[in-house]
């Protein structure tokens, strides 16, 4: 009976796509105008390293983001959740994380490596890849982890103002997003998820493939690929979530860490314009809704190397956040930026 309603439920959302500019968007329900974009700037992997902590801060404080999430496995975390407990205006919530994707600068589940054999590799970490997560975590291992998290969160005085996922793992997977509901509507926690019209979202999820294109030399501008499958069922869990007394995003962009302009001896600023001009186009594809814009901003130190070869673009992010030019836009387009925080204040007071 399950399965028929969901496939039932599937069909009509496939039948109303062409509807989908005049339904009432999420941020409508929230009580924004309609027509209104409203986005959350947001800085994922807080707790990560020292340099994630400070373009975390730098990025909310000093920039446009407005809000941020700690990896709690990560062993800086407690140093920013103590930052976002002393200062409250601080938007800060949960990246919750079941991998450890980094070569040598990794980290093991909170629940205990002898409590969670499927979360952990034979280095006794979490596992480098989602698949393989998915290959060899149960659900009630991934739910008891999730928990663990926050746990940790809550014993150090911090209660998130959201949860999320890193490298998108609790979404791969449909028991472990089941799950990771589940937590969030049992604590009252928002929990990050899409459910409106998923225009950003599917250009992220379709950059991949572009990319392969490309490499491949089969790749002509202008080409228009399908949809993903996995956005045309997004329309009755963002419901669920609703109805269930939490908020619910219209769409989501994933991709800022992709974005590198051409030649050699591009410079950090240089990439932080590029990276500008890059939201700014995407800014202008959005359409009206709640879209949160992920990002991965940090302050990055010598020592960084050691971490990721990723510290350019990360840098590039902090830089992009804290732009001028970035704010003027913003405010010349009218577009909201607002908070998780303001979300769930928004849902209680909604139908």
């Amino acid at each position: 009976m399950k399965r028929l309603i969901l496939v039932i439920n599937m069909l009509f959302l496939s039948m109303n796509q062409s509807n989908a500019q005049t339904a009432e968007t999420y941020a409508e329900k929230l009580g924004w105008p309609k027509g209104a974009k409203v986005v959350i700037f947001h800085v994922d992997d807080a707790g990560m390293s020292y340099s994630s902590n400070e373009g975390a801060k730098k990025s909310v404080q000093n920039g446009v983001a407005t809000s941020c999430s700690i990896m709690m496995p990560c062993p800086w975390a407690a140093s920013f959740a103590k930052f976002a407990i002393a200062n409250p205006q601080m938007d800060a919530g949960l990246h919750l994380t079941l991998t450890s994707e980094w070569q040598d600068y990794r980290w093991p589940p909170l629940s205990g490596i002898a409590n969670s054999p499927g979360l952990v590799d034979q280095e006794s970490c979490m596992w480098h890849e989602v698949d393989q997560v998915i290959k060899n975590a149960s659900p009630d291992e991934v739910e008891q982890e999730i928990r663990a998290q926050l746990t940790r969160a809550l014993k150090l005085g911090l209660k998130p103002t959201h949860m999320d996922s890193h490298m998108g793992t609790l979404f791969a997977h449909t028991p472990y997003l089941e799950r990771y509901i589940k937590v969030g509507v049992e604590y009252g926690i928002p929990v990050m998820f899409t459910g409106g019209n998923n225009t950003l979202l599917k250009e992220s999820l379709n950059n991949p493939i572009i990319k392969k294109l490309k490499s491949e030399g089969k790749w002509t501008e202008g080409t228009k690929l399908p949809d993903p499958e996995i956005t045309k069922q997004t329309g009755p869990v963002g419901q669920k979530i609703w109805g269930a007394g939490l908020p619910v995003l219209d769409d989501l962009h994933t991709i800022s860490g992709d974005w590198k302009p051409e030649g050699a001896n591009v410079t950090p600023e240089q990439w932080g314009k590029y990276k500008v001009q890059k939201l700014k186009e995407m800014l202008g594809r959005m359409q009206p809704g709640v879209a949160m814009i992920i990002v991965h901003s940090s302050d990055v130190t010598e020592e960084f190397k050691y971490i990721s070869g990723s510290g350019g673009s990360r840098y590039a992010d902090m830089l992009s956040m804290m732009d001028k030019d970035l704010k003027d836009f913003i405010k010349s387009e009218g577009i909201i930026q607002t908070t998780w925080t303001e979300m769930l204040e928004r849902r209680k007071k909604a139908k």
